[in-house]
């Protein structure tokens, strides 16, 4: 028996020398594929190159100030696609906002400018076109179409105001504050005075809730044209002779708001007694 324990040890010493090597070359292998496995912590993604510093918005050159006057059989659809157009900012804002981070470096330019002007190219042309059936139709419209980018401004809408509304809900939650933002905000600076105009939320009846979100774009939609209004007041000072303001502005002006004042009351109507006497509200003066 003693001259068998020598090759035993022998035996399991060679067992214990293989497994020790197999070991060493395994670490030696996963230290070499670790080696030339790039520190994801060292460097940025690719595709992360938009990270802004500061928010941005998109601006839009402003389309109601380059309208002619329109007819009054014209003038529901123009305002429908004004609207529209700073529903499109709007939109686009906020595609802009959840996609911070996301593409490369002409991402923006390729997944919101560009289709963004696609959009307005072709709401423009609708308005042109409803000013066109019965007036001179507006040329060179397209040339508002492209929009860019406004580090830490705001995006304007079409009429000079910023592209912002009320929504359904927050306007029914606080009607006060609806009524009171129908006076104009941004009235013109210097000498060119402001437009008030009265206030329509405070005068309605209780509203039906099958009406109550037409009424609200129909209040948003007054809000908007006249900060329209205060916007071409500032926009044409100095021109036209004494009567141009009422002529070619508070004169539109009243007639859109006739028509969309008529449309809340006929709202309201379909399921509850008419507002009467709203169409006294639809004049606005000029203050200094």
């Amino acid at each position: 028996m003693s001259r068998a324990l020598p090759k035993y040890n022998k035996r399991r010493v060679a067992f214990v020398g293989g497994a020790a090597a197999v070991a060493l070359s395994g670490a030696i292998v996963a230290g070499s594929a670790l080696a030339g496995t790039p520190d994801r912590s060292s460097g940025t993604d690719g595709a992360r190159t938009l990270a802004a510093a500061a928010p941005t918005t998109i601006t839009c050159p402003d389309v109601a100030s380059r309208l002619p006057a329109v007819p009054a059989s014209a003038q529901a659809e123009v305002d429908r696609n004004l609207t529209l157009l700073r529903t499109q900012i709007q939109e686009a804002n906020q595609r802009l906002a959840d996609t911070v981070g996301q593409g490369g470096p002409n991402f923006v330019n390729n997944a919101i400018l560009g289709p963004l002007k696609d959009k307005r190219v072709a709401t423009v042309n609708r308005i042109a076109t409803a000013i066109g059936r019965t007036a001179a139709r507006p040329a060179g419209l397209d040339a508002l179409a492209p929009c860019t980018l406004n580090a830490g401004g705001t995006g304007t809408g079409t009429g000079g105001g910023t592209a912002t509304g009320t929504s359904s809900a927050a306007a029914s939650a606080a009607p006060s504050t609806a009524a009171t933002a129908q006076q104009p905000t941004d009235g013109a600076g210097g000498g060119a005075g402001a437009i008030s105009c009265p206030d329509v939320a405070p005068r309605l009846p209780a509203v039906p809730a099958s009406a109550q979100a037409e009424v609200d774009r129909n209040l948003t939609l007054l809000r908007t044209q006249v900060q329209e209004a205060n916007q071409r007041l500032a926009d044409t000072v100095g021109q036209g002779g004494p009567n141009f303001v009422q002529n070619a502005i508070l004169g539109p002006l009243a007639d859109k708001r006739k028509s969309t004042i008529d449309r809340i009351a006929i709202a309201i109507g379909r399921t509850s007694a008419k507002p009467e006497g709203l169409d006294s509200l639809a004049a606005c003066t000029l203050t200094q």
